[in-house]
This record gives structure tokens, sequence and C-alpha cells, in this order.
């Protein structure tokens, strides 16, 4: 096995759950502001994803007084404490780049996926 995998592999985190595009997502992102430290939430949907094992991440999209806000996080960072799938989206896209275009409640409906 190579030195560089091996590193990959101390560096990956064991308790990510499984995240689809069209997840709503519950971000818990540590900041740190001079000595302190606290936990940052940022909620909206998944869409998109991109990278492979370590170098993954994924692009949440919410909408701040009705404008669009957009984050890239890498799953594997550091700095995420956390990420909490809040609802499950049935979506038949790889990339949800339409939801750009679309307004008000339009912006953050996504189908729901049955429950299993």
């Amino acid at each position: 096995m190579n030195i560089l995998q091996k590193i990959h592999r101390e560096q990956m985190k064991s308790d990510t759950t499984e995240l689809n595009v069209g997840d709503t997502v519950k971000v818990h992102n540590r900041v740190v502001e001079g000595g302190k430290e606290r936990i940052q939430i940022f909620a909206g949907i998944i869409i998109g994803k991109g990278g492979l094992s370590k170098s993954q991440s994924i692009t949440v999209r919410k909408l701040s007084y009705g404008e669009g806000v957009e984050r890239v996080y890498p799953i594997h960072s550091p700095l995420i404490s956390k990420i909490e799938v809040t609802k499950r989206g049935q979506v038949r896209r790889a990339k949800l780049n339409y939801l750009r275009s679309r307004v008000g409640k339009d912006a953050v409906t996504v189908k729901e996926a049955p429950r299993k």
C-alpha cells in the first residue's frame, strides 16, 4: 500500500453518514475566533457532491433573507464536527443547479424520499 494512501486512511472520518444530493442537512462547523472556539450551524440542501475518498466535498445551499447562500464543505475536514441529515430528498439529478434560478419557497423544496 502506498504511504499516501495510509495517511489518507488515517485522516478520514469513520462516522460519516450516507449523504446524497437533495438531502436537507445541518453542518456543524467549528469556528475559532481569537482564543475561543464555537460551533456554527449551516442548514440547507445538498446541491452537489464532488471528489473521491479523502477529498470528498459537498455543496450546501440555503436561503438567507431572500438571498441564496452556498458553501462547499470538505466532508473529512477536522473543522466539521458533524453533519446531521434532517430530511432525505428524492431527486433525479446529480447536481441541483436548477435550484439557483428558483425564488422563494420553490428554491428550498425537494420531493421527500420514501421511508425505508
